[in-house]
C-alpha cells in the first residue's frame, strides 16, 4: 500500500510539473493567442495571424513525453513543415517557425485568393487554406479544376476539364496549344484567359455575398436540438466578425459561452464585449440567446 501511494505521489508530482511548464509556455506565446485547450493541457489551439492579416490555427499534440519529444502540430495549410526540436525546445519554437512557414506561402495564398475574388470559382461557400485547387465554371456545360503548386504558384497549374465532350475538347486543344503562352509576371486570370483563348466569367452576385456556414468554435454548421437551447435549437451561424480578413462566423450562443470565459470580456445589459478567438478585433453578441 505505501509504496501504491509513493507511486501515486510521484505521478502527482510529474503531473503537477507538467502543468506548470504548459502555463509558463503558453505565457509565453500569450494567452489571447490560445483559442482552446484540451483539460489535461495536452491538445492546444492558437491562433496566428500572417502577414496579410489572414488567421491561421495551429493545433498543438503534447504526448506524456513532452519535452523530451517533439509535439505533433496540424494546420490548415497545404503542407506542413518538418519541426525542429531538442530537449531545450519550448511551444514558443513550434509558433515561431509556423510563422516562418507562413511567410513561404503568402504569394500562394494571394494567388488563391486572386482566384477567388476575380474568377467564377464553383462551390467556394468556405475555402480551406490548405486546398491547392479550384474548379472553375467556364461555361454552362464547361469547367476546369486547376491545381496550383503551392511552391511554386506562378508556375503553369496543373488542369483537368469537365463536361461536355465538344466543349472539353476544344478547351484540351486550346490547352495544349497555348499553354507555352504562360507568362509568370502576368495575373493569372490574364494567363488563363490568354492560354484558354476566352472570356473568363467572374463571381458571381451570389457568391460574393455568401457568408462562411461553420461555427468557428464548435465547428459545427448547426447547433443540436436540444431544448436547453429554446428558439438557438438546430440553428445555423448567425454572428460573423467583421474583419474582412477574419470573417469567421459562429452561433451566438457559443460565442456568448466563450466570452463568458475571457476575464477581459465586458458586459453592457444584454450584450457581451470582448475580442474575435481568431482574428482578435473586436466583437460583440447579444447574452439573451436562450429562451
Amino acid at each position: 500500500m505505501e509504496c501504491a501511494d509513493q507511486k501515486r505521489c510521484q505521478e502527482l508530482a510529474k503531473s503537477s510539473s507538467f502543468y506548470r511548464r504548459i502555463y509558463s509556455e503558453v505565457e509565453e506565446i500569450g494567452w489571447e493567442h490560445l483559442v482552446r485547450f484540451g483539460e489535461d493541457l495536452r491538445l492546444l489551439s492558437f491562433h496566428i495571424k500572417d502577414k496579410k492579416g489572414r488567421v491561421h490555427i495551429l493545433q498543438i499534440t503534447l504526448d506524456g513525453s513532452y519535452p523530451n519529444h517533439p509535439p505533433s502540430i496540424s494546420a490548415d495549410v497545404p503542407y506542413l513543415f518538418n519541426l525542429k526540436w531538442s530537449i531545450n525546445s519550448r511551444l514558443k519554437d513550434a509558433i515561431q517557425q509556423f510563422h516562418k512557414h507562413l511567410d513561404k506561402l503568402q504569394d500562394f495564398w494571394n494567388l488563391m485568393d486572386d482566384i477567388d475574388h476575380s474568377l467564377l470559382v464553383s462551390d467556394l461557400r468556405y475555402p480551406q487554406r490548405a486546398l491547392s485547387h479550384r474548379q472553375l465554371n467556364i461555361s454552362n456545360d464547361s469547367y476546369i479544376i486547376l491545381s496550383i503548386d503551392a511552391n511554386d504558384p506562378t508556375s503553369l497549374p496543373d488542369c483537368r476539364f469537365l463536361g461536355s465532350d465538344s466543349g472539353v475538347e476544344r478547351l484540351r486543344a486550346m490547352w495544349r496549344k497555348n499553354c507555352k503562352r504562360w507568362m509568370r509576371d502576368k495575373p493569372f486570370s490574364e494567363n488563363l484567359a490568354h492560354v484558354l483563348d476566352i472570356q473568363l466569367h467572374g463571381p458571381s452576385s451570389i457568391q460574393k455575398t455568401d457568408p462562411q456556414t461553420e461555427c468557428g468554435i464548435c465547428y459545427a454548421q448547426y447547433l443540436p436540438i436540444d431544448d436547453e437551447l429554446g428558439d438557438k435549437s438546430g440553428s445555423g451561424t448567425d454572428c460573423t466578425c467583421e474583419n474582412n480578413s477574419c470573417s469567421r462566423a459562429f452561433h451566438s450562443v457559443c460565442l456568448g459561452d466563450w466570452l463568458r470565459s475571457i476575464t477581459t470580456t465586458r458586459q453592457s445589459f444584454d450584450v457581451l464585449f470582448g475580442n474575435c478567438p481568431y482574428c482578435s478585433d473586436p466583437i460583440a453578441v447579444k447574452t439573451n440567446t436562450r429562451k
